[in-house]
Formats: C-alpha cells, sequence, structure tokens
C-alpha cells in the first residue's frame, strides 16, 4: 500500500507514535529546547559516533519543464541554461574529488529531452569510479528506468515532496509533470523497488505551516521504515533562499523552529541521516552540527558548471520551448538558489573538527559488492579520471 493512498487518513487520525512526535513540536520553553537538544546530541553520538558524512552537489542541467512558483529553474523564468556534456560532468567531478569528496548527489532540473534516463546512466557509468558514492536529484521514474541508473553505480535517490499540503501543492505547481502529487509521494518506494541502497526525501519550509509539514513528513517517514526496511532513510530540511522569480516565502520558519525540529526528528528517528545544506548560514551550522546532524555539504554550487566553469560557451535561453542563445556575455549558468554558507570544504571540515567531529568523505564503495565486480569495472574507467584519484 503506497504512502499516496492512506497520508490522508495517516494524518487525519495519527498514530500514537505520530502523536508523540507532534508532541515535540509544540511551543516550548528556553529550558525546554535545551533539554531536548541534549537528548537530540547524545542519541546521535550513539548511533552515529562522533562523524559527520560530507557530500557535494553536482548540477548536471538547469532546463526545466515544470512550472513551479518557488523554483529559480521554473519554466516560467527567463534564466541562463545549460545541460552539461559527459566529460564536462567528469570535469565537475574531478574538481570535487580533488577536494576530497566521494561522495556526489547528481541534480538536474525536470526536462525528458535533456536529461534522460540514458543521459544519466552515461554520467553514473563515467564518474562511478571516480566518485565510490553516487546519488540522484532528478525526475521521478517507474521502477523500471530506476533500475538500470542502480545498475551504472547510483545508490541513492532524493525526491523531496517540496510540500505535503495538497492545495498549496496544486496551487505552486502548475503546469509540467511535477503537478501530479501522487506520483512524486511515491517515488521513494519506486527507488526502493529498484534496488536503491539510499533514499531521501524533505519539505520545502516556507510553502506551507511548518508544524503541519513537519507530522507529514514524519508520517512519511515512518511508512517507509515499515514498506523500504532494507535502504537507509535520509531527510532534509531545506527552507527559501532568494532564486530567480523573486518567491517570497509564505508561513515563518525561523533558526529556533528549526533546531526544534531537527532535536525532535533525531529524538523519534534515532537512526535516520539528518542532512544540513550550504542554504542554511554558517552560524547556525556550526550550532546544529553537533545535536543531529549526520551530513552536511560544503563549498556547493547550485548551478550546471558551477565548481570548473563548464558549459559557459553553451549558455542560452528556453523559451516557449524554443532554445535562444544568451547575448548578455555572462559566464555562467543561473543558480537554482543562493546559497548562504560560502566557506571552503576544507574550511567546513576544520570547524567540524574544532567541534570534536570527524568529516567522513568517504564511507562506501564498490568493493563491498565483491572483487571480480570492481575489477571489471576498474577496467572501464577512462585513464583521465583515474589519475585524478585523490586517496
Amino acid at each position: 500500500m503506497s504512502f499516496s493512498t492512506v497520508i490522508d487518513s495517516r494524518l487525519l487520525s495519527p498514530s500514537q507514535e505520530l502523536t508523540a512526535f507532534c508532541r515535540l513540536l509544540e511551543p516550548i520553553s528556553d529550558e525546554g529546547l535545551e533539554i531536548l537538544a541534549r537528548r537530540s546530541a547524545a542519541i546521535t553520538r550513539r548511533h552515529f559516533g562522533r562523524t559527520m558524512r560530507m557530500f557535494a552537489p553536482l548540477y548536471l542541467s538547469n532546463e526545466c519543464i515544470n512550472s513551479c512558483a518557488y523554483c529559480g529553474f521554473s519554466r516560467d523564468n527567463a534564466i541562463l541554461r545549460v545541460t552539461l556534456e559527459i566529460e564536462q560532468v567528469a570535469a565537475e567531478a574531478r574538481h570535487l574529488a580533488a577536494e576530497g569528496f566521494r561522495n556526489v548527489l547528481l541534480v538536474a532540473g525536470e526536462h525528458p529531452k535533456f536529461v534522460s534516463g540514458g543521459y544519466l546512466q552515461r554520467c553514473l557509468e563515467r564518474l562511478r569510479m571516480e566518485i565510490p558514492s553516487l546519488s540522484l536529484e532528478v525526475a521521478p521514474m517507474e521502477t523500471e528506468e530506476y533500475q538500470p541508473l542502480v545498475a551504472a553505480g547510483a545508490e541513492g535517490v532524493v525526491v523531496y515532496q517540496e510540500t505535503y499540503d495538497r492545495e498549496t501543492y496544486r496551487e505552486l505547481h502548475t503546469a509540467g509533470p511535477k503537478k501530479d502529487y501522487d506520483w512524486r509521494l511515491d517515488a521513494p518506494e519506486r527507488a526502493h523497488a529498484a534496488g536503491f541502497r539510499r533514499l531521501g526525501i524533505g519539505v520545502l519550509f516556507g510553502l506551507s505551516d511548518w508544524r503541519k509539514e513537519a507530522a507529514a513528513l514524519a508520517a512519511h517517514l515512518f511508512h517507509l521504515q515499515r514498506i523500504c526496511w532494507t535502504s537507509q532513510l535520509t531527510v532534509s530540511l531545506p527552507r527559501l533562499r532568494p532564486a530567480a522569480g523573486s518567491f517570497a516565502s509564505r508561513c515563518p520558519f525561523d533558526d529556533r523552529d528549526l533546531t526544534q525540529l531537527v532535536c525532535a526528528l533525531r529524538t523519534v528517528f534515532p537512526q535516520i541521516s539528518i542532512i544540513l545544506s550550504t542554504r542554511e548560514p554558517a552560524s547556525l551550522r556550526d550550532s546544529l552540527a553537533p545535536l543531529g546532524i549526520t551530513m552536511m555539504s560544503a563549498g556547493s554550487h547550485t548551478e550546471p558548471g558551477g565548481y570548473t566553469g563548464q558549459g559557459a560557451d553553451q549558455l542560452h535561453q528556453t523559451i516557449g520551448g524554443k532554445r535562444i542563445e544568451a547575448t548578455c556575455g555572462s559566464t555562467s549558468a543561473t543558480e537554482q538558489f543562493s546559497i548562504s554558507d560560502d566557506r571552503t570544504p576544507s574550511e567546513v571540515a576544520a570547524m567540524l573538527r574544532s567541534l570534536g567531529l570527524e568529516p567522513v568523505w568517504k564511507d562506501w564503495d564498490a568493493a563491498i559488492l565483491g572483487k571480480d565486480e570492481v575489477g571489471s569495472r576498474n577496467a572501464e574507467i577512462p585513464k583521465p579520471m583515474a589519475e585524478a584519484s585523490v586517496s
């Protein structure tokens, strides 16, 4: 039974476990929040030690056929767009590998003409021996479409619902396949059936009431824990950031609210991985890192070619489905949103060590699957990428 068929009843008549979670989200005193934070930190240390898993997003394309009011990549925005070629993707990956990353999230707007399953498969095959841990944040797919991507080297998939409020979702997604609320909601279950090891979900806070969104997110996590129990679950709590289109936050969700939610999630879900991206300011990331966060990005760029300038000579606009060459002289594609923490990966790693935490750049390798399979894959790796490997 998929989550789309039960979400409304689960929220209308919450279970005891969901009710207990929601109690942790009620208005709380400073003293109460401090107690919750200490509990969250202790649970995190018990289950994850003092480690912090590091990752970086690598944007492949900012082409998109969806009209989403809050997103910089929305087809309604007259932005500079580009889809990186495979070797350009490899150049971006080499840069990230040189900075230490062994965990990369491949991100793309939803446009089947530019970002097909075949394109993603070629990207994965090109990168998989350079980057041991590859995940995808792309358009939702059928299980049968996901399977070749797993075989090509993807171990994780991320699909954020953006908002669980059906009416808000309908209002903000006005055109394109992303309009289908239920199709998107059930994507993690289809991905699990395809064999992904990691499943990521999340909410874009600022679109609807944060406590209602958090309750739905928790209900989704409870469901996935029961249905997709062989996969590791990750959850992200991004807040709206400035982007093309100038969409403004509709509902308050301040630093204190975010802290309370992180601690509540850790208390009720002790083994899930909680992600904190560079959307958040450095000072807040520093404060939250010891309390319940187990995965952080660093030095991120949210535009294709952002790390090395790849694709700068191919920039264009897409208007009415037609490509129009850029004439503004810009040297970079438009970002999906602006980041807040612009520290380098090494600076973030130093911060974590100063807090007594250990940044982990690699926690997975294809060697776990067996030497024979790895050997065959090593034979396929192009020489330039192999020589760029950083241990």
